[in-house]
């Protein structure tokens, strides 16, 4: 057990959410990958798109950087789950990640719920499996 807690590595995107709300990005851990939700921040300019799209977009950025340093892939993503704040997004954001996702195709589920800022219409989570 003590070896596995040392293979633990946490993933920081830089974001000022992160240290604040006391998560990271990413947690990985032996050949797991658990990202967290993740928004459409730029996080180089801290601005947030207005377009759900953009969003989205900005969003699969940032969990693809955040695997790369964690030593995964895309491909790796074997589940992901969307929460839009309106289900009127929903077609946006499909647009997007059927062009990211088309070859991998995880397992995915779609939610409508709030998120907690009113500039936020789409969060996505991803855990990733190295075989």
């Amino acid at each position: 057990m003590e070896s596995e807690a040392r293979s633990r590595r946490l993933v920081s995107t830089g974001s000022p959410f992160e240290r604040q709300a006391g998560y990271s990005r990413a947690v990985a851990l032996g050949n797991i990958c658990e990202v967290s939700g993740t928004t459409g921040y730029d996080y180089r300019t801290m601005t947030m798109p207005e377009d759900v799209g953009e969003q989205t977009e900005n969003a699969l950025a940032t969990i693809e950087a955040a695997l790369r340093e964690a030593g995964f892939a895309m491909s790796d993503i074997v589940r992901v789950r969307y929460i839009v704040t309106d289900v009127r997004f929903a077609d946006a954001v499909f647009a997007v990640t059927g062009r990211w996702f088309g070859e991998i195709r995880p397992a995915a589920t779609m939610i409508v719920a709030g998120l907690i800022r009113p500039e936020m219409k789409v969060e996505i989570e991803a855990s990733a499996l190295r075989a």
